[in-house]
């Protein structure tokens, strides 16, 4: 009983970090935020990863600190884009499959 309760709260703040780092749906087709509600839906299916997890994914490949994430639906498939402070006060995007948490593009911002 005490696993499940357990399990069902680390769910719950895992769907609270997502819903923190949200922004705003947008109308914009070639590129869309994700709304609050759909992201709950596609975390609580598996369609996404959760926030926590990309963060720490993130951080793994650039080490820094965390400055922004979002998650947007780009040509057919969920992407997360994070920024990072790092250590050089240089920020990165880095943007992960929202699925897989795969690498799919690393770019220094100007």
């Amino acid at each position: 009983m005490m696993i499940k309760k357990l399990s069902i709260l680390v769910l719950l703040i895992a769907v609270c970090t997502l819903l923190a780092g949200m922004i705003v749906f947008t109308n914009n087709s070639a590129k869309a935020d994700i709304n609050q509600q759909t992201a709950r839906q596609l975390l609580s299916t598996g369609q996404i990863l959760p926030l926590e997890k990309i963060t720490k994914l993130a951080k793994s490949i650039k080490p820094g600190e965390v400055l922004e994430a979002e998650l947007e639906r780009k040509k057919g498939i969920y992407v997360y884009e994070v920024e990072l402070l790092d250590a050089r006060s240089q920020v990165w995007e880095i943007k992960l499959d929202a699925k897989t948490g795969k690498l799919l593009k690393m770019e220094r911002e100007d």
